[in-house]
């Protein structure tokens, strides 16, 4: 039986008292905290989960005099508000009907029908916030030692539910990934079409998702190997997969946090008119256009006029360019 270890967030008084509010029983810690938590990495976001219906959740808390908002009421989704960060609750689902895009949910009653209809076996461990004791259903534990990245059931069956599985699996798999899943691999070029039907605004931002993290560019590499990166950024080619990894090499160098947008700009050609349209395409911010854009104006002369070229285009924009150009843009940083 595994358990949680004791993390700074697992002894945070006011999580004891939420969960006396809602009652023995009726919560567990769920998802990215309980996975963070047992590789022993830092947990941001703390979601737990309840066979109580949202109405019960509210009240409880209420009279407990913790305040709640309901962000996600019509799928159970309750948000208390706590000094030390909040935490979603969300009531017991199960899927009833989905489209590819989204599902329709009912309330369940038992935790496994909840982990049944989650994505990977990683996500799908539960941990009792007073004996810390991990429930775990479809074997993520063992999973997560293996750094094996795994749909729970038939791959095919998850992605179908919700297309956008497919770059979440390729996140996760940059992120924790250590054994390829050769079902997952197939089922994902063999369905990758389907993200054609998604929102530009979610296909946008699980690719920024997948480009902020530290070391993506063999799975990026992967993604274009199988087909997949050429739905959602078809603008990528091989010299724009190789200018990835020297940029991520880059940016390390320099001592640098991953950038997203900066990544993104090195899968792009650099042509301002095909950055504007891709930006536009994945409904990216005004600010966040602009700056692809600059991007995507690099020149060869660039690394001979670092901060003139910070004088017209902005800091932000210049080291942008110097680092796609493989250039140090150490005079620049932290320059006004």
């Amino acid at each position: 039986m595994a358990e949680l270890t004791r993390a700074e967030w697992t002894s945070r008084p006011e999580l004891a008292r939420l969960v006396a509010a809602l009652g023995p029983g009726n919560a567990r810690w769920v998802g990215g905290a309980v996975r963070d938590t047992l590789l022993g990495a830092d947990v941001r976001d703390i979601d737990a989960a309840t066979p109580l219906v949202p109405k019960e959740v509210i009240d409880r808390l209420e009279e407990a005099g913790i305040r709640t908002i309901p962000t996600g009421i019509d799928h159970g989704t309750v948000t208390a508000i706590l000094d030390g960060g909040n935490v979603e609750i969300t009531t017991l689902r199960k899927d009833v009907e989905t489209d590819g895009r989204r599902a329709t949910v009912a309330f369940a009653t038992e935790w496994q029908d909840d982990a049944a209809r989650r994505d990977f076996t990683i996500n799908a461990l539960y941990a009792d916030p007073v004996t810390l004791e991990v429930f775990d259903y479809f074997g993520g534990v063992a999973d997560l030692a293996a750094r094996h990245v795994r749909f729970i059931g038939d791959a095919r069956e998850r992605i179908r539910e919700d297309y956008l599985r497919i770059l979440r699996y390729y996140r996760f798999q940059a992120r924790f990934g250590s054994e390829l899943d050769a079902f997952a691999e197939d089922a994902c070029a063999e369905l990758a079409q389907g993200l054609k039907g998604l929102s530009r605004e979610r296909v946008g931002w699980e690719l920024q998702n997948l480009l902020g993290l530290p070391d993506p560019g063999a799975t990026v590499a992967r993604m274009r190997e199988r087909g997949v990166l050429a739905v959602v950024l078809p603008e990528a080619g091989t010299h724009e997969i190789e200018a990835l990894a020297h940029l991520i090499a880059a940016e390390r160098a320099a001592g640098l946090e991953p950038d997203a947008i900066r990544r993104m700009a090195a899968l792009i050609p650099a042509v301002p008119a095909l950055a504007e349209t891709v930006a536009a395409r994945l409904r990216l911010s005004r600010s966040q256009r602009d700056r692809l854009a600059c991007a995507a104006g690099r020149s060869p002369d660039d690394a001979r006029g670092g901060r003139a070229l910070a004088y017209r285009r902005g800091v932000a924009c210049a080291i942008d360019r110097l680092l796609l150009a493989g250039e140090d843009p150490a005079r620049l940083v932290g320059w006004e």
